[in-house]
């Protein structure tokens, strides 16, 4: 045994020797060894008969014997070692109380019963006492709370477009001024002035509304969340929630609902809507609700003002499954930009801006999260090419080039989520990214769009999202080239995609019972609207069927 110059003071060398015999010869190997050994004693072993070419009848004696050898000589080392310590701890070169510290703070590291329990978070706490109150006879103050703060929210965001009508209205009458004076008394310079005067003005008001906006939803939230502890806190101290439930009260004209409504009118436009149930599984079947339903996608996010018994028993069921195993799901298709600033996604932005959310962060600062993350996956995705050698691409160079341009941006089938507590009927939307190539007629089932679907399906199962709202066409507005048998083949596609995608389901989550609404643009026609409803108990073979159908 001797000390490797070079390497570690308690790194040495050893020497393994393996005696056999092969006929009438007695043979013997002798291998060193480095201590602590650091390899896989299989390898080795493997090693030794190929490079010394030993006869495979004596393959397990060595094996046996070398294990045997290297657990020996690896405990005769730890001894060794041991002895040493105690002798520079009786000779006083090691410090006792040091050397105590340091045992005890690696037991307590390492042992769970020593471990310091997690200090609970603000959040956490605020989501159980809220789970709790609203399960209890307080939901209904809870609720006129909250009406009361979105009435508050909503009048303010009827006086800013107010004022910014006003505003575009003025600087139209003085534009059309000014345009009949150009080329008389005013030049293109002058007209480029008052139109640069009229951008500045307008950028002021709206910054103006977007700060005032934004500090009553900080100041809502906050009130909001100290009066729900509050509120618990007192509930816990007095049996007699009736009086606590007085300390606020909902007045009656802010409840009321006026004859003559926009909003009113608004909730009062026809939803034709039918229900099926079906079995699916080969042994162990599971039922699950399947629904169609015509209408917009956002009106399972708006509030309503003037909100009728219906919509507040639906904001009712919303509150009390916001943490529970029982989530809504709403798939939102968006282009491949993160932000809310044009189509669909703005719109979705402005009905998220009018009530606050008292669980969540905002729908902006959820997007800046999503956007770091995206930046940080396609950082760590062109890392792993570049350490891979070049692949043919075939089709997705454009794809490749896109992503290189601008790593900021999502690729058509992947998605992001966002949270809320604050719309109507949905906590968890899935903004999935779709190209122009959803609106033509020939994707197929390897689409990504599709594809999309199936991961937020997956995801819907391992996040408790039991109801889960698609759009059918996947698309949510109709156009000129969406003819009749574009749609039959569209929906049949999906019909047959989904259907797939939920006996994959029972491989996911063991067969939970689901809900997935497919939901077809509002200008869809009626006939069209029962076509579809015929064709969907046909390829999902329904067990039953319920029609709730409400017309004009």
């Amino acid at each position: 045994m001797k000390k490797i110059k070079g390497k570690a003071s308690n790194t040495t060398e050893k020497e393994f020797v393996f005696e056999f015999k092969a006929g009438k010869h007695n043979c013997v190997l002798k291998v060193p060894l480095l201590f602590p050994v650091q390899e896989n004693i299989s390898d080795l072993h493997g090693r030794l008969m190929l490079l010394h070419k030993i006869p495979c009848y004596v393959e397990n004696e060595l094996k046996v014997s070398l294990s045997n050898f290297i657990e020996k000589e690896t405990i005769l080392d730890y001894d060794r070692e041991a002895e040493l310590a105690l002798q520079r701890l009786t000779m006083g070169h090691v410090d006792v109380n040091q050397l105590a510290n340091a045992w005890t703070s690696a037991y307590v590291e390492t042992t769970l019963e020593h471990a310091r329990p997690e200090e609970p978070s603000w959040d956490e706490d605020f989501a159980d006492v809220y789970h709790e109150l609203i399960h209890s006879p307080a939901s209904d103050t809870l609720l006129n709370l909250e009406h009361n703060y979105f009435v508050r929210i909503s009048e303010l965001i009827s006086e800013r477009d107010m004022e910014l009508k006003k505003i575009q209205e003025r600087q139209a009458a003085e534009m059309d001024k000014v345009m009949h004076e150009l080329g008389n008394t005013l030049s293109d310079h002058d007209v480029n002035a008052v139109a640069s005067q009229h951008f500045d003005a307008q950028q002021v008001l709206e910054n103006k509304w977007v700060t005032e906006l934004e500090q009553v939803t900080c100041i809502q939230k906050q009130e909001y969340q100290e009066w729900v502890i509050k509120l618990h806190q007192d509930l816990q101290k007095s049996n007699n929630s009736s009086q606590i439930n007085e300390e606020i009260k909902v007045q009656s004209s802010q409840l009321s609902e006026p004859s003559d409504s926009g909003d009113r009118m608004f909730e009062e436009q026809p939803q034709m809507e039918e229900s099926f149930t079906i079995h699916l599984g080969a042994q162990l079947k599971t039922m699950h609700n399947l629904r169609l339903v015509r209408a917009d996608v956002l009106d399972f996010c708006k509030h309503r003002r003037h909100g009728s018994s219906g919509a507040k028993l639906r904001r009712l069921q919303t509150a009390l499954s916001l943490y529970s195993s029982s989530l809504c799901g709403l798939v939102l298709l968006v282009d491949n930009r993160v932000n809310s600033y044009s189509g669909i996604k703005r719109d979705f932005a402005t009905v998220a801006k009018e009530c606050t959310d008292f669980h969540f962060l905002s729908l902006e600062e959820q997007l800046e999260e999503v956007q770091q993350v995206v930046l940080y996956a396609r950082a760590q995705r062109s890392s792993k090419q570049k350490d891979q050698p070049e692949l043919p691409r075939n089709g997705s160079d454009d794809k490749s080039k896109n992503v290189e341009r601008n790593p900021s941006n999502i690729l058509p089938g992947e998605f992001y989520v966002s949270r809320h507590s604050n719309l109507s009927d949905v906590h968890v939307v899935f903004h999935l990214c779709v190209d122009d190539n959803v609106r033509s007629g020939n994707i197929t089932a390897r689409d990504p769009a599709i594809m999309g679907l199936r991961n937020i399906l997956k995801v819907c199962c391992t996040h408790d999202v039991t109801t889960i709202t698609v759009p059918l066409l996947l698309v949510h507005d109709m156009s000129e080239e969406m003819t009749i048998p574009w749609c039959l083949k569209r929906a049949e596609l999906v019909f047959k995609c989904v259907k797939g995608f939920m006996m994959e389901m029972a491989s996911w989550d063991g067969g939970v019972s689901r809900t997935v609404q497919f939901l077809v643009p509002r200008s869809i026609s009626e006939e069209m609207f029962f076509q579809l409803s015929n064709m969907l108990p046909q390829i999902f073979r329904v067990s039953s069927t319920l029609t709730l159908t409400s017309k004009p």
